[in-house]
């Protein structure tokens, strides 16, 4: 069985979203991030996961003895391995997938969670405007881009649910708090809510939202 080192409040959560999609099981073993580790919790910085992940980061998985990290190329992974209509049906649609998942990495995530902790994560002393504003203005280009590409068929490959849009809208859910993005984009704004009016989005989020802070 799948494990999953990490935790819901991680970027594990698109992880486990792709894999209450697919229907496949996974064993969650418990990983915290440091800032939240403690002398009984395993967390990034504990020797026992660095032996798993020198990086220090979650989400790793371990697939019958094949060691992976980077969520977003986990789902990539995990999606051809099981197969279905979250997969690639052709190298094209392959090509495709893996096109817009570097380009989240690249282009987007890295603005979109300073948006989520500048906004929302971070308490409210430690939050700078500054920044968070500055990744607004640095999205602005990246949501009209999705907006175009999803006017064809409403979604980013094969007119159709995939893994792309898991983990495009796991990486687009981290700049929700900035509405005006979203008002400017509307194909977007409808996308991610159909994205996360699935059952699948809906009982991960609620496991997450269970899961002691």
């Amino acid at each position: 069985m799948l494990k999953i080192y990490g935790c819901y409040r991680s970027r594990a959560s698109r992880i486990i979203w792709l894999a209450e999609e697919a229907g496949f099981g996974f064993e969650l073993v418990p990983v915290v991030q440091s800032a939240r580790g403690s002398d009984t919790r395993l967390h990034t910085k504990s020797p026992t996961f660095l032996k798993i992940n020198p990086n220090g980061q979650i989400p790793t998985v371990d697939d019958d003895g094949l060691v992976l990290n980077e969520s977003l190329a986990i789902n990539l992974y995990l999606a051809k391995k099981h197969g279905g209509p979250l997969a690639p049906a052709n190298l094209i649609e392959d090509a495709q997938m893996t096109m817009w998942t570097v380009w989240l990495a690249a282009e987007v995530e890295p603005h979109s969670v300073q948006i989520l902790y500048h906004m929302a994560a971070k308490p409210p002393g430690e939050r700078d405007p500054k920044i968070a504003q500055a990744a607004i203005e640095a999205l602005r280009g990246r949501f009209a881009v999705l907006d175009v590409a999803l006017a064809k068929t409403g979604w980013l490959v094969g007119g159709r649910f995939t893994v792309a849009d898991i983990n495009a809208a796991e990486v687009f859910r981290y700049a929700q708090p900035a509405a005006e993005l979203f008002e400017a984009a509307p194909r977007v704004k409808d996308w991610i809510g159909r994205c996360q009016s699935r059952p699948a989005f809906k009982k991960m989020m609620a496991a997450r939202d269970a899961e002691p802070s």
